[in-house]
């Protein structure tokens, strides 16, 4: 899909992957790009900064993707104001959690955010571009979702989840018009990932092990990354080609990755657990 006179809801977009989402996108004369984030005024700052080279091309909107009511009327604010929706990326996601310990409430939460608000926004769109012929569903999960993230539970759970839906999404409704592709990246300079790496104890060393995979990319790589796999219509996008050698290890060798992995992690963690 060509992202010109396109219009593109982008969540999570006040920073980090969102917000170099939204900036790369109103490089390509989209009718209309809607940079949604919790964080209302960092929305709004994307948007402005969007609109002081494109005029009218940009929206921003405050929503807890964690509430379907706000996701429904996200999608009802920017359709009011540019139309049909033609991409939607369920880009917001947020970490927590450890391993058991995890609170009930830290699991429901990443489920609501990492999954279930990918759910909502499907549910309420693709109707719409089955009866166009042609819609656009980019989910942003992580390598995570694919292989798994030492230390966090809830993370590694809900963004698997978030794959499989991307997944079913697309062999469900490719035939009928509708684009599918799940973003999964490793390290990127985030604020997610920063106030990992700075949190002590498990979820630091599991940041530690995160940038020692691979590359930290920047944010602007990443944007890059997914105008190319959206125009491609590529289902997975990996801004580290390493990811694809990691998963056909894991697939050749799935005992052998395990083992691998909890190696390198009892030598990680092995200070914090007996200090």
């Amino acid at each position: 899909m060509q992202l010109a006179d396109k219009t593109v809801v982008i969540t999570g977009a006040a920073s980090g992957i969102g917000r170099a989402m939204a900036l790369r996108f109103a490089e390509e004369a989209p009718r209309g790009v809607v940079v949604s984030d919790i964080d209302g005024p960092g929305a709004e700052e994307v948007a402005a900064e969007i609109e002081s080279r494109r005029p009218g091309q940009s929206l921003a909107l405050a929503c807890d993707v964690g509430d379907p009511a706000a996701v429904a009327t996200l999608i009802e604010q920017a359709q009011e104001r540019f139309g049909p929706i033609d991409v939607f990326c369920a880009n917001a996601g947020i970490g927590g959690g450890i391993g058991l310990d995890a609170s009930d409430e830290e699991w429901d939460t990443a489920f609501a955010v990492n999954v279930r608000a990918h759910i909502t926004a499907a549910r309420l769109l693709v109707p719409g571009w089955i009866e166009r012929g042609e819609g656009y569903f980019l989910s942003t999960a992580s390598a995570a979702g694919l292989l798994t993230m030492i230390g966090s539970a809830p993370y590694t759970v809900t963004k698997h989840a978030a794959v499989a839906f991307a997944e079913w999404l697309a062999v469900t409704y490719r035939d009928r018009g509708v684009r599918v592709s799940c973003l999964c990246p490793l390290g990127v300079r985030t604020p997610m990932l920063e106030g990992g790496l700075a949190t002590p104890g498990e979820v630091g060393l599991g940041m530690q092990i995160v940038t020692a995979s691979g590359e930290v990319l920047d944010p602007a790589q990443v944007g890059d990354a997914v105008v190319a796999g959206i125009e491609a219509e590529h289902f997975l996008i990996l801004p580290h080609p390493e990811v694809q050698r990691m998963i056909e290890g894991k697939v050749a060798d799935r005992d052998g990755w395990i083992m691998a992995l909890n190696a390198i992690q009892a030598k990680a963690f092995s200070g914090v657990r007996t200090s």
